[in-house]
């Protein structure tokens, strides 16, 4: 992990709450300049306020990561403001919940827009200009466990993670030769509000059966016993894996970080309570 990030600027899509907010305020702490960002310019600025309340160093920018042209605006306002880009995490992701003979094509789209498209806009812009800069730089998919596995009624969500980790991969072959490295990181279940929506419920005494397919399996105690540890991950493990990650002396690139409590290893599926 960096012990510190000072003089560096990373921009975090998606950044006004779960995950996204929670690197966002760690690189931070870290001492990075931070370019917090949603689609709503009110949310990103919730987040960059809470940053230099705390003592940090932030702007917000409005943006739709699905759109070209607004990820391309959100480097020119980082270098703008900044003066480069050195960490970009491509967080920005939704999802979509339904059977796959009843998902719609507005549904399956809206995702892939998002997830995976805009994955590649917000990598290809700040590629360029960490290119430009010629001062290497570090890009941070989003990816998740599901993007390794077939679960009911995600179709493009899965699909759209799926992506990620293989265009992780050629993104980092592509850009390896301007010293850029680029790697993913999965998380596993992590308490956000992304999660809650795609288990349907926050209740933790809450009990799901068959018949609430495709929420069946996704309750507190099922997602529990299919962990080895046992345990819903936090949002500072998930910090602390892209401050790793952002240090870059780690001589990774192409690679996906599992941090997922052990789930993708666990064969048996679960610890039968």
């Amino acid at each position: 992990m960096p012990e510190s990030l000072d003089g560096e600027t990373a921009i975090v899509t998606g950044s006004s709450s779960g995950i996204g907010m929670g690197i966002a305020e760690a690189y931070a702490e870290a001492g990075a300049n931070v370019v917090t960002n949603s689609r709503s310019l009110e949310r990103a600025e919730s987040t960059a306020e809470d940053i230099r309340d705390a003592g940090g160093t932030a702007i917000a920018v409005e943006a739709d990561v699905s759109e070209k042209a607004d990820a391309e605006k959100l480097v020119e306002a980082a270098v703008e403001e900044f003066g480069s880009v050195d960490v970009m995490v491509n967080n920005a992701g939704i999802s979509n919940i339904a059977p796959i003979l009843e998902l719609t094509e507005e549904e399956w789209r809206e995702v892939i827009d998002v997830n995976l498209t805009g994955v590649f806009f917000g990598a290809q812009a700040a590629g360029k200009q960490m290119a430009e800069q010629d001062t290497g730089g570090q890009i941070i998919n989003i990816s998740s466990i599901f993007g390794s596995v077939g679960v009911q009624g995600r179709g493009p969500y899965n699909a759209s993670k799926g992506g990620v980790n293989n265009l992780t991969r050629v993104l980092a072959v592509d850009l390896a030769e301007h010293d850029v490295q680029v790697n993913a990181l999965a998380p596993g279940f992590i308490r956000t509000e992304l999660d809650e929506q795609t288990r349907e419920s926050g209740d933790d005494d809450e009990t799901l059966d068959e018949a609430d397919y495709p929420y069946y399996g996704y309750d507190d105690q099922h997602i529990e016993n299919r962990n080895p540890m046992g345990r819903f991950g936090t949002l500072e493990e998930m910090a602390n894996c892209a401050l790793f990650l952002a240090g870059g002396d780690h001589y990774m690139t192409g690679e996906i970080m599992h941090a997922d409590g052990g789930w993708l290893a666990f064969g048996w599926g679960s610890k039968g309570r």
